[in-house]
């Protein structure tokens, strides 16, 4: 078990559970999360025995946005180092091997959207809530807003939503793909832990070859992917696990995958 001050981390039957502990604030992003989420995460990715991530929030927020009032005594330095740690976490979550889930289950503005971007799968509670409104604030997303959102809804929703500041509901955010799911409160971790749970039974190395094709080939050229995705089918197509799937297959049993 390894302890933290503004996060929970728990592993349990393969799942790294990761939940912001911040309530009093709305699970405000600030250094010290930052900080933990980049070690949590860090972990989660060098784990044999973790073989995919949910990430959530405690309270009402999953994330109502970065720490405003610490983020109002910065100077535009300081604030361009806070702006390329979160640009550092956020890109350590996208790019670790295992997959990770974002359970939504509320507030999930600013920095907390973009979070949420930054993981593999969004699923959201009827409740949650989401937005950019940095420019009522004089600023811009900055950690990495401004280029997960056109990628995700395409380029004038996304500058609809961060010049107008709008807020979508749940079921708005299903509509423009931007969450893949919307559950009812009550059942939104289940849900979450039972998807990892199905992820997590699939060949470890396929998975993390499939997200790694995914997130480099959205920014080639489509010759340039698809030669990039036989690389990755090559290097799936390398490991014990794809034997063990192929003769799990034809002997009509499932498959014991071990990661190699």
């Amino acid at each position: 078990m390894r302890d933290y001050k503004t996060i929970l981390f728990e592993e349990r039957d393969g799942i790294g559970f990761v939940t912001i502990n911040r309530p009093d604030a709305m699970n405000a992003l600030n250094g010290d999360v930052l900080d933990e989420l980049a070690d949590v995460f860090a972990y989660i990715g060098s784990a044999d025995a973790i073989r995919a991530a949910i990430l959530t929030g405690t309270g009402k927020a999953f994330v109502a946005g970065a720490d405003i009032a610490h983020m109002r005594t910065l100077a535009a330095a300081e604030g361009r180092d806070l702006i390329i740690k979160g640009q550092r976490v956020m890109a350590l979550i996208e790019n670790t091997d295992k997959p990770v889930i974002a359970a939504v289950n509320g507030y999930a503005l600013g920095g907390g959207c973009e979070l949420a971007m930054a993981c593999d799968i969004r699923l959201a509670s009827e409740k949650a809530l989401f937005g950019q409104p940095e420019v009522n604030l004089g600023i811009i997303p900055g950690f990495g807003g401004t280029q997960r959102l056109p990628r995700l809804v395409g380029k004038g929703m996304a500058k609809y939503l961060i010049m107008s500041a709008e807020t979508l509901r749940a079921d708005e955010a299903l509509r423009i793909g931007l969450v893949e799911k919307v559950l009812p409160p009550e059942q939104l971790l289940a849900e979450a832990e039972k998807l990892a749970k199905t992820i997590a039974s699939k060949a470890p190395i396929a998975v993390k070859m499939a997200k790694l094709a995914i997130n480099k080939g959205v920014s080639l050229d489509l010759d340039s992917a698809v030669a990039f995705e036989a690389e990755a089918f090559a290097g799936a197509f390398a490991s014990d696990d794809r034997v063990e799937g192929m003769q799990a297959f034809l002997e009509k049993r499932p498959a014991d995958f071990k990661n190699k």
